[in-house]
């Protein structure tokens, strides 16, 4: 340690939660002491991250608070956003569980996200999906105007926009955000990972179960459009600026405009691994082209 420099009275741990604890319990303790961590280091956050972190006893009630004071407006007081966040999670373990999976989920994939309490104060993917699990609460209780008041809310701060009927599964990670959309009748899975500008849509010419269905562990590339009622098998990748029309079987790679599957459509190339998770966006490149640039 350099001469002068004090240790830091708030090390954050750095291993792994062990299997015998609970998770939700374990990430809370990273996320304070990480706050605490940069509460020292940074005495200009020092009030921010007291009020948004250090002064709650729950991840529940942190995540509430800030999520209230992000998304609130002049007719929208944050007191009732909070309100309703806080009894939305104390009331829903599913949804608590869901929260942590994708605080996981996050921090494993994304080499940019530096600590657990970085995801859950600045990333708007991360924030943006889990407003919208309590606006699909809500819509699944016939509370639909309120609903698509959050939802407008969650729109117009975070520009994502995920209609609150479409069902998110858990693990999940919407990389940047900007420019999401997810319309009514989707449905994504679980361990799937999801970047910017992503449509799923859809074709405008029917009513009902329109939309995209996304398999779990799925890959969907910047910009990438699915439209209609197709599914996207578990594990497959569809790569960045694709348009997709029709089905993608399974732990396949679909690209271009429109999208074609790698290997062909008879008997296209199946990787081992899932694409969601690994965050492998190019592997297909040498057989997708026969030139380099």
């Amino acid at each position: 340690m350099p001469a002068g420099q004090q240790p830091n009275q708030y090390p954050v741990p750095t291993y792994p939660p062990p299997e015998s604890e609970d998770e939700e319990s374990w990430v809370w303790t990273q996320i304070k002491a990480e706050a605490r961590r940069d509460a020292e280091s940074e005495p200009a956050l020092a009030s921010y991250l007291f009020s948004t972190v250090l002064s709650h006893p729950s991840l529940a009630r942190s995540l509430s608070f800030h999520l209230a004071n992000k998304l609130y407006s002049s007719t929208l007081l944050s007191t009732l956003l909070y309100d309703l966040f806080l009894h939305s999670l104390s009331s829903t373990p599913t949804l608590r569980s869901a929260i942590v999976a994708d605080l996981l989920a996050t921090h494993q994939r994304d080499p940019a996200c530096v600590s657990f309490s970085h995801c859950l104060l600045n990333y708007k993917g991360f924030l943006a999906v889990q407003a919208h699990r309590v606006a699909h609460l809500l819509w699944t209780q016939e509370r639909r105007p309120l609903a698509l008041a959050l939802h407008s809310r969650i729109a117009d701060v975070f520009t994502v926009d995920i209609h609150p009927a479409a069902r998110i599964g858990k693990g999940i990670l919407l990389d940047h955000a900007t420019g999401l959309v997810i319309g009514e009748t989707a449905v994504v899975g679980n361990n799937v990972s999801i970047l910017h500008h992503v449509t799923l849509g859809g074709t405008g010419k029917v009513g009902g179960d329109r939309h995209p269905k996304i398999g779990d562990g799925v890959l969907i590339g910047a910009g990438a459009t699915i439209l209609g009622n197709v599914r996207i098998g578990e594990g497959a990748k569809i790569g960045a600026g694709s348009l997709v029309l029709i089905d993608v079987p399974p732990r396949t790679t679909a690209v271009g405009n429109p999208a074609r599957l790698i290997g062909g459509k008879e008997k296209p190339s199946r990787h081992e691994d899932v694409p969601g998770e690994s965050m492998d966006h190019t592997s297909f490149i040498n057989e997708w082209s026969d030139y380099t640039i």
